[in-house]
């Protein structure tokens, strides 16, 4: 009995020395074989165990540059996910989080946004101009049918007022774009009131968006506007807005499609060359012995 009590014992030991082995060090924060125990428990090759550390540096190293950026996700950010995770898969947040990987879930979805947001980040000032888009996308311009708009909008999501009660809120904010609305017809400068009652990122640009296309009910009660003319109160995921239509256009469809994939590509080929400076630059050791 003593000895298979023993043999338990060492053969316990082992595991957790094994799985708490240090396999490499990035700017300082460890990785342990348990870190991808999970990957390289379908791997025995050598070669497959080190492409599968490396995608793990870079997922760290993204990790890192994210948390100094302040690019985390905020609780918001992970509510909205897990939301959308428990409906796809017929639960509630509550049945979600009952789950026994439940910690595990939720520490991925943190980093996959924390890296998307990175990703967003390092790649929003990137430019497609239209004359790259057609040299790339030749013979895809033909058949001009799908609309575009842009608009200008006001959107008010908060107010000022003592009540609590969200139905008096949005009332209250209805009745205040209504207001606007009035002054606007009457001549007052939709892009001044904008830039001071708008509560979305556009007040910058005087509530100009960019193109959006004209799908669904709401871009197609915007798209009937005349010129000028302003739109009734409607809802968006921001807030309450009115907005006028500035602008439309028809592209071909194979031209957004085209354009969407050159913009994509780019973006992602800019990402890769970025990760791969960010990992030269980084103080990174790998002990390949440990991965036998």
């Amino acid at each position: 009995m003593k000895r298979v009590f023993a043999l338990t014992l060492f053969l316990f030991c082992n595991f957790v020395v094994a799985e708490n082995t240090i396999i490499a060090i990035v700017n300082g924060d460890l990785i342990s074989l348990k870190t991808i125990e999970t990957d390289l428990f379908h791997s025995k090759k050598k070669k497959n165990k080190i492409e599968m550390l490396n995608s793990q540096i870079d997922v760290i190293l993204q990790l890192q540059k994210a948390s100094e950026l302040n690019l985390n996700p905020s609780n918001n950010d992970l509510q909205n996910a897990l939301f959308r995770l428990a409906q796809q898969n017929n639960l509630t947040i509550t049945g979600l989080s009952k789950l026994n990987d439940f910690t595990l879930i939720k520490n991925d979805i943190l980093e996959k946004i924390s890296i998307l947001n990175l990703q967003r980040f390092i790649t929003k000032d990137l430019k497609v101009s239209e004359e790259q888009v057609l040299e790339e996308c030749p013979n895809n311009n033909s058949i001009k049918d799908h609309k575009q708009i842009k608009i200008s909008q006001i959107i008010v999501s908060e107010i000022d007022s003592q009540t609590n009660d969200v139905n008096k809120k949005n009332l209250l904010i209805k009745t205040f774009l209504n207001k606007l609305a009035t002054h606007i017809k009457k001549g007052a400068s939709f892009e001044a009131f904008a830039k001071l009652h708008s509560q979305h990122p556009s007040y910058h640009n005087g509530g100009i968006t960019n193109w959006l296309s004209v799908k669904g009910p709401i871009l197609e009660m915007l798209d009937s506007l005349g010129k000028k003319e302003v739109s009734r109160v409607y809802r968006t995921d921001f807030g309450h807005a009115i907005a006028i239509k500035v602008d439309e256009r028809f592209i071909s469809n194979k031209l957004k499609v085209c354009k969407e994939r050159v913009i994509y590509e780019n973006a992602e080929m800019y990402y890769s060359d970025w990760l791969t400076n960010l990992r030269e630059e980084a103080n990174i050791e790998i002990y390949y012995d440990k991965l036998l």
